[in-house]
């Protein structure tokens, strides 16, 4: 499958995924964690931005899974 780039702000991508925390667990957690990872690894040359990544996680409660 061919990949895109998307470029958006720290802020945009916590509404996406909090838009995908929405979501059944199931069906996004992959997702979810390939966008971490990827923003993790943007945001490791800037220590300021850092500590915003814990901010990109969905939401997730027992009901859910």
């Amino acid at each position: 499958m061919k990949d895109i780039n998307l470029k958006v702000t720290i802020d945009e991508a916590n509404v996406i995924l909090e838009g995908l925390g929405q979501l059944p667990f199931a069906k996004v957690y992959t997702l979810v964690a390939k966008l971490q990872e990827q923003a993790a690894e943007q945001l490791d040359n800037h220590d300021t931005d850092t500590a915003k990544v814990s901010k990109l996680a969905p939401k997730s409660s027992a009901a859910e899974g």
